[in-house]
């Protein structure tokens, strides 16, 4: 399928509204990205003729549920490029897939004094389970700061470690600046079990996991053009193999008696109770949408539109942008001398644009930067150059504002 904006645009129905009485600029997909039709329709279809529980059902219902929510599985191996889809555990996003290996795979194996390196650049997704392990069981954390433009070499995380350490987790790429962090380097640099957070590089690059070589990649729905609370965290069959349950119940047993349990074999022994059925379905659908017009094609739209809006914010010599790197996706964070995020984003918004204000759940990040909260601009597929103009314009009417 050819990437025609247009048709892209029309596909999304929220988009042809108008927001206080001007069109909707849409540039808030960092924190959560609009719904297209195909994935809207799978939702209600799921509900309106083909919903029942699924697994063990032996009706018609819970039959064609089951079917369908299980393709999912191959669909999400298939946008990752993995071979088995028994790595793939459904989640209800990126943050309960952390939590897993927190829990699962990290919780029995760490000792005190024990490392995670992490980098400053980490969504609090990507810090607190770890704290948890910090405050429970001395482990230690043990942080990579980035560049002053953002960037993370891969040099800098394989230098913090050491001896003790025991996993890396790092994100694909940061959901403040847009960096694209080389996962893949750094996996290949080390025996260490790595982490990629992949909630914002999923959709905006393609994804290889057959080449990155981590151990554990994270994928939210939401952000996938898919519904809230769907999500799958692959891990490799390894680290399965060393992991516990995280939560006990329905579908993640095999047996189970007053004096014994016996798990089921992954992924399902990470499934506990009935899942968000119609939301992996629609979650399916989203990364089939995405797959027919090729992630390729849509990263390379989307450089264009993070080039333009490189250029045009540059030339705002009162806009202070924060991390940019060379590599980065079309995030931008910004700063303004005399308002503040939250003012920024209420005039903005006036004006039909939605960019995101405050700290995006990376306080340590804003910490490195200096600054208390920024006004986030994130492009997605179906954002255009005259939209970037119209942010400029808005940001312009702003600084008029506050001079």
């Amino acid at each position: 399928m050819s990437f025609d904006i247009e048709k892209v645009r029309a596909d999304f129905p929220i988009l042809s509204r108008q927001v206080n009485g001007r069109p909707l600029v849409y540039l808030d997909n960092g924190a959560s990205a609009q719904k297209p039709r195909v994935v809207i329709d799978a939702i209600t279809r799921a509900y309106e003729a083909e919903y029942a529980n699924v697994h063990r059902g032996l009706h018609f219902l819970s039959n064609l549920a089951t079917e369908n929510y299980e393709r999912v599985r191959a669909i999400i191996a298939r946008f990752l490029n993995v071979p088995r889809e028994d790595e793939v555990i459904f989640t209800s996003g990126a943050t309960e897939g952390i939590n897993l290996v927190s829990y699962g795979w990290a919780g029995p194996r760490l000792k005190a004094g024990d490392e995670i390196v992490l980098s400053v650049l980490e969504h609090h997704a990507n810090i607190v389970p770890w704290h948890f392990l910090r405050e429970r069981q001395g482990v230690a954390l043990k942080w990579v700061e980035p560049e002053p433009d953002g960037s993370l070499p891969p040099e800098k995380v394989l230098a913090a470690v050491g001896p003790r350490t025991k996993l890396i987790a790092v994100t694909h790429m940061s959901n403040v600046t847009g960096t694209v962090v080389d996962v893949g380097a750094i996996a290949r640099g080390t025996d260490v079990p790595v982490l990629a957070d992949g909630s914002q590089a999923a959709v905006h690059m393609p994804v290889d996991l057959s080449a990155l070589g981590v151990d554990f990649y994270c994928i939210t729905g939401h952000k996938l053009y898919g519904p809230s609370g769907s999500g799958a965290i692959w891990i490799r069959a390894e680290r399965q193999a060393e992991m516990r349950p995280f939560m006990g119940g329905g579908d993640m047993i095999r047996t189970v008696t007053r004096e014994s349990v016996d798990y089921a074999d992954p992924p399902l022994r990470f499934e506990a109770g009935t899942p968000g059925i119609a939301n992996q379905i629609g979650l399916g659908a989203a990364l089939e949408y995405l797959m027919a017009f090729g992630m390729e094609n849509i990263a390379a739209h989307e450089r264009d539109l993070r080039d333009y809006a490189r250029e045009r914010l540059r030339s705002l010599n009162w806009l202070s942008v924060q991390g940019d790197a060379a590599e980065k996706g079309a995030i931008f964070s910004m700063t303004m001398q005399g308002a503040h995020a939250h003012d920024i984003s209420t005039i903005l918004d006036k004006r039909g644009i939605a960019v995101r204000a405050g700290t995006h759940c990376a306080m340590p990040l804003l910490d490195f930067f200096g600054v208390s909260a920024t006004a986030r601009a994130s492009f997605a597929m179906y954002n255009t150059r005259a939209e970037v103009d119209a942010l400029i314009d808005g940001l312009s009417f702003c600084r008029e504002l506050f001079a």
